[in-house]
């Protein structure tokens, strides 16, 4: 490493024997230079290098973790939108269920029990609609609070309206598990570790430094010489490391430890990363396969619901039996809503596997 300075200006002014007086003057410049044949200094710069590195990819870990919460808060406020338009519309068929049942009794078609049974699954869902209410207004503010934003309502689309991917690939690249910012953190605190060890195996070497100095000056040892002349030197040095050898064997010793540390972390959490990916695409691909079975129930469902409201128009079914229908229906929409939710963060499990939200 180069260095340079410029002392400052020093002159005397004398006189003998009420002789003239002489002046004298110098004006020197220094400079020394280490030659880095170890790595005494390259490898301290790199292991700066890399460390600052190591800090970015942890911003972009952080970063990748806020996406990931905003998208889920998103997407249970449609499942929570879902759950409320159902619920309500199943309370609606549970008060007209408890209003035919109540007819039916003053007609002496039905006892009290089953009036008080259709009464309880009323009173049981209605119960329920605050509940959810305030889930949603929670869910709300604190979607708000991660915005940056005072809590206020939040603009959003339907459950029904959000689109997936039909499928992913099976094997994941091992590129795109190295590039989650955990993983890169983690390659990055190997690599500064390697530094530390040639740092300190570096310290076993000798220093080897250069300077030299040059100036204009007027006093050359033998008389005063106007106008002033240049005077340079150079000299080499070494500096050998003799009474440190204990230390520097120690310190050798904990380096390589660390860096070893270090390589068993980053194993680690590639190993980590892979069972991530992996998990997070065997959930996507059975809530998918849960999804199918889902929608053929739901669709049977709503089948025989209409067929009963046939029926009843034909005078073959009872009132009763269309409102259990209904209520059927309901219920596997409700089932249907949350395979939905559930394939919903298995798409944000794996986006935040794969070490998703990096910048380009």
């Amino acid at each position: 490493m180069p260095r340079c300075w410029l002392s400052p200006p020093q002159g005397t002014v004398s006189s003998w024997d009420k002789g003239k007086a002489t002046q004298t003057y110098s004006l020197p410049v220094t400079a020394s230079w280490q030659i880095d044949l170890f790595g005494q200094l390259l490898n301290p710069k790199r292991k700066a290098q890399v460390s600052l590195k190591q800090t970015q990819f942890y911003e972009q870990a952080v970063q990748t973790q806020v996406i990931a919460n905003v998208a889920n808060m998103y997407y249970t406020l449609l499942m929570l939108d879902r759950q409320l338009q159902i619920s309500e519309a199943t309370c609606d068929i549970l008060k007209r269920n408890l209003e035919t049942v109540e007819a039916m009794k003053e007609a002496a078609m039905a006892n009290s029990a089953a009036v008080e049974q259709s009464r309880t699954a009323y009173a049981q869902v209605m119960a329920s609609l605050p509940d959810i209410r305030q889930s949603i207004r929670e869910t709300e503010n604190a979607l708000c609070l991660m915005l940056n934003q005072p809590a206020q309502s939040i603009a959003r689309g339907t459950l029904e309206s959000q689109e997936l991917p039909a499928e992913f690939s099976t094997g994941i690249p091992l590129q795109l598990l190295s590039n989650r910012p955990d993983v890169k953190a983690a390659e990055m605190s190997l690599a500064a570790s390697y530094y530390d060890t040639n740092s300190a195996r570096a310290a076993f070497y000798p220093q080897i430094t250069l300077s030299g100095s040059a100036g204009w000056t007027n006093s050359a040892g033998t008389g005063i010489v106007n106008p002033g002349k240049l005077l340079a030197s150079a000299i080499g040095s070494l500096t050998q490391p003799l009474f440190y050898r204990g230390a520097n064997i120690a310190r050798l010793k904990q380096a390589k430890a660390q860096e070893e540390q270090a390589k068993i972390q980053f194993q680690t959490t590639l190993l980590k990363a892979g069972n991530e990916v992996s998990n997070a695409l065997y959930q996507y691909q059975m809530t998918s396969d849960k999804a199918v079975s889902r929608e053929i129930q739901v669709n049977s469902a709503r089948k025989a619901a209409e067929d009963t409201k046939e029926l009843f128009n034909l005078g073959t079914s009872t009132y009763l039996e269309v409102l259990s229908a209904e209520q059927s229906y309901l219920s596997a929409q409700l089932s249907e809503v949350a395979d939905t939710f559930d394939r919903m963060q298995s798409v944000i499990s794996l986006y935040q596997a794969l070490g998703g939200g990096r910048e380009k």
